[in-house]
């Protein structure tokens, strides 16, 4: 049995001032207006679906509260499930407008992938960072199609990296610098159809053959009807608190809310086309 918790929804109104980083020194704050966000999809009363297990060391339980915490300011209605077990309640999955994940590596039946398949194609967004959610069910290709991309390496560890906006105009990136911060660095395999939207530089100290790969930090994609969100950041819980990182997210969960609501996007330029 998969235990669920609902929270009902905080409303408030306030005024938003973000923090940013110098490229120099990400613990020196320049506080600053904060991205205008007005045209991203609202999460007041939508309903959201945070899961978590798998691997302690991503420590989903933390990071689940944490999200959860800042879902509710926003007006989220949030259902909390610690096992994906949820995934195969069909009253559960048809009523929610966004599921956000937080499980690393561990396993998912046939049952349960076709269950999250079901809801993303008909339109529920999907969402996650780190390995909780491009490195969750390793053997399942079809969860890989859907996310857009498996984590395959963190050379170096937990190490400081600076993170480039690719796409200034995305309102999900919109009003964004580049900024430095500490975690893994991680190595992927990515679709190339997914619209990226900041990416990071590997500098070969670790590995050398791969000095000046870049690789997608951020991005989004459909899967049918689905909207699909994506940070590469999120190691520890408390990377959440660097105001950047912090409102990329919010962004992306803004935008990934809302598939069943407004018309797809179409941005869609295959790399390789001649």
């Amino acid at each position: 049995m998969h235990s669920i918790k609902l929270f009902l929804p905080v409303i408030f109104s306030i005024g938003i001032i973000v923090a940013s980083c110098t490229s120099k020194d990400p613990g020196k704050r320049i506080l600053r207006a904060a991205v205008d966000a007005d045209e991203l999809p609202s999460l007041k009363d939508k309903k959201v679906l945070m899961v978590y297990g798998g691997w302690p060391g991503h420590k989903p339980k933390e990071f689940t509260e944490k999200i959860s915490e800042l879902l509710k300011k926003e007006g989220a209605i949030v259902t909390v499930s610690d096992s994906v077990d949820v995934y195969a309640d069909k009253s559960i999955m048809s009523s929610v407008d966004l599921i956000i994940q937080s499980i690393t590596m561990d396993k998912i039946n046939k049952e349960q992938i076709e269950g999250l398949v079901k809801a993303v194609k008909g339109g529920v967004g999907f969402a996650g960072t780190h390995g909780g959610f491009c490195d969750a069910f390793r053997e399942n290709t079809t969860y890989q199609y859907m996310t857009g991309g498996q984590f395959v390496a963190h050379p170096g560890g937990q190490i400081k990296y600076t993170v480039n906006i690719l796409d200034k105009n995305d309102l999900i990136t919109r009003g964004f610098d580049d900024f430095d911060t500490k975690t893994e660095q991680y190595y992927m395999h990515v679709d190339p159809n997914v619209k990226v939207l900041a990416t990071t530089t590997f500098d070969g100290k670790h590995d050398d053959w791969i000095e000046g790969a870049i690789m997608p930090v951020i991005w989004k994609k459909y899967f049918a009807k689905g909207r699909i969100f994506y940070l590469a950041l999120g190691h520890n819980p408390e990377e959440f608190d660097q105001p950047e990182v912090q409102k990329l997210l919010m962004n992306g969960l803004k935008w990934a809310s809302g598939s069943k609501y407004l018309p797809k996007e179409d941005w869609l330029n295959p790399v390789y086309q001649d």
